[in-house]
């Protein structure tokens, strides 16, 4: 195929090239339709005044600016976009930067893409310039590669974990505020209707995790990666537990802190900056971790859970609450954009091998659930409250980062939607001697 064969509304084939290039060559649209197969769903218009696609289209995409086609060209796929979007030289119409979902779905939906034949490749490059493969500096919300990431120590140390937290929980506990509303929650929540608010079904998540652990007045609970201490005040407020989180993010410790304070939960609740592996020894009547698994490296589980083991009174319950794979054959690693921009260094495993490493640490599991179509719900509750708060999470974190959020919710929303990813929660007891795990016959959450 072409350059010149699919016309498909496009205008300005022969546009002038940019100014002080000095030449004519391929415009946006040639580019474009070198890349695609079939009807576009999409309008795309480029800075040289070129256009392809429907005119009619619901979704515009606007490459703004040499910078952003170069992004495209030297890292395709969701990175090069991603640094074309967040640094404003893609924009977006049809959609709210706050939830571009709809235009992801379609792109993922209904766009084809086809790599250039080698001729028509070259052809291509030689008409925009060598230059144009010459990756720009990304932008300032992109975290380095992990090869560079080496400088802050090896994958899942100590050191390194704690940057990679900060960068993505460290941002302003106001924009958080706003995103994630007064529960201050981010993880998944359980709805019992679709037409739950998303604090009804936050306060739900924390009487589920509550009711597989069991607690009850004056027993001890530990929160791993407790994030703004949802947990750790629910379970002190509404179960009279004694509860102590640690989380790895100073911002989101001095903020459950004082939040404890203002609930009058001082005495029973606290929250401290700490890293898992130096929590208190001391066995505890029950462990939650909701949302930490995914920061931990998969080759450190046995650790991991072990250390979540250790922790354990016999007869003690551990509730592991994490996104998972689909399956047990895909990649640990996450993808470029999530690793670059949202958790870096972050993995994931399938059900199959989160449950037998639990398993193997000695711990026995009782109960499994997933919960990635409450997920799907969640990510959804919470793009809303981004383009609700727009302008006031712009004015907190900026521009591209708000744009990196909205993206990054958007497209996690989908793939739960679509079994790219899951959410389980795992039930498991260490067990006292001969056996004796004290669980019911039964679940007794569930009576």
């Amino acid at each position: 195929m072409s350059l010149t064969d699919r016309d498909q509304g496009t205008a300005g084939a022969a546009a002038n090239p940019p100014p002080g290039s000095g030449r004519r060559g391929p415009t946006v649209a040639d580019v474009v339709r070198a890349v695609t197969e079939g009807p576009l769903p999409v309008r795309v218009t480029g800075y040289d005044g070129s256009a392809i696609g429907p005119t009619d289209a619901g979704i515009t995409l606007s490459i703004r600016t040499e910078r952003g086609l170069s992004y495209l060209l030297t890292a395709p796929g969701d990175l090069g976009m991603a640094r074309a979007y967040v640094s404003g030289d893609l924009t977006i119409q049809g959609v709210h930067p706050g939830d571009p979902y709809e235009a992801l779905r379609v792109v993922k939906d209904e766009l084809r893409l086809r790599p250039p034949a080698l001729a028509e490749g070259l052809a291509l490059v030689r008409g925009l310039g060598w230059e144009r493969l010459l990756p720009p500096p990304a932008p300032p919300q992109e975290a380095v590669p992990r090869w560079k990431r080496v400088v802050s120590g090896l994958r899942h140390s100590r050191l390194r974990d704690s940057s990679a937290i900060s960068h993505h929980y460290d941002v302003s506990n106001a924009f958080y505020e706003k995103v994630l509303g007064p529960s201050m929650t981010y993880t998944c929540a359980v709805y019992r209707s679709p037409d739950d608010t998303l604090e009804q079904a936050q306060a739900s998540k924390y009487d589920l995790v509550a009711g597989k652990l069991a607690l009850r007045p004056g027993m001890r609970l530990l929160d791993v990666g407790c994030g703004w201490g949802g947990m750790v005040r629910h379970a002190a407020r509404e179960y009279g537990v004694k509860a102590l989180g640690v989380t790895l993010s100073r911002a989101q410790a001095q903020w459950a802190q004082a939040a404890i304070e203002r609930e009058g939960l001082t005495g029973l609740a606290e929250v401290r900056h700490l890293d898992y592996r130096d929590a208190p020894p001391e066995q505890f009547d029950a462990v939650s971790s909701i949302g930490l698994t995914e920061h931990i490296g998969v080759r450190n589980y046995p650790a991991y859970f072990g250390s979540l083991a250790d922790r354990l009174r016999p007869e003690g319950r551990l509730l592991n609450h994490c996104i998972t794979r689909a399956d047990n054959r895909a990649p640990h690693r996450s993808g470029a954009f999530i690793d670059r921009y949202v958790f870096p260094d972050g993995e994931l495993a399938g059900p199959g091998r989160l449950i037998s490493e639990i398993h193997d640490v000695g711990l026995e599991v009782h109960h499994e659930e997933n919960l990635r179509q409450h997920y799907a719900l969640t990510l959804a509750a919470w793009c809303r409250n981004l383009v609700e708060h727009w302008d006031f999470c712009v004015g907190e974190v900026g521009t591209g980062t708000a744009r990196v959020w909205g993206l990054y919710m958007a497209g996690s929303r989908l793939a739960f939607e679509r079994n790219g990813i899951q959410l389980h929660q795992v039930v498991a007891t260490r067990n006292g001697p001969d056996g004796v795990n004290g669980y019911p016959l039964r679940p007794d959450w569930l009576a």
